[in-house]
C-alpha cells in the first residue's frame, strides 16, 4: 500500500444491470453460477501452470 495511488476502493465498478435488485436470480441459482465461475477459472489457472510446467 506504499505504492502511490494505490486504492482498493471500487466504488466506480457498477454493474447497471443490478439496479432493481428484485430482478435478481434466487440466492441458489446466484451460488450455483458463483461456483460454476470459479470453478472455470479455477480449471484455466491449472491449464495455466501445467503449460509453465512444461517449458
Amino acid at each position: 500500500m506504499a505504492r502511490d495511488k494505490a486504492s482498493l476502493d471500487i466504488f466506480w465498478l457498477k454493474d447497471d444491470s443490478l439496479d432493481n435488485l428484485d430482478d435478481l436470480p434466487p440466492p441458489d441459482v446466484l451460488q450455483q453460477e458463483i461456483i460454476d465461475h470459479l470453478e472455470a477459472a479455477l480449471a484455466s489457472f491449472r491449464d495455466v501452470a501445467a503449460g509453465l510446467q512444461g517449458k
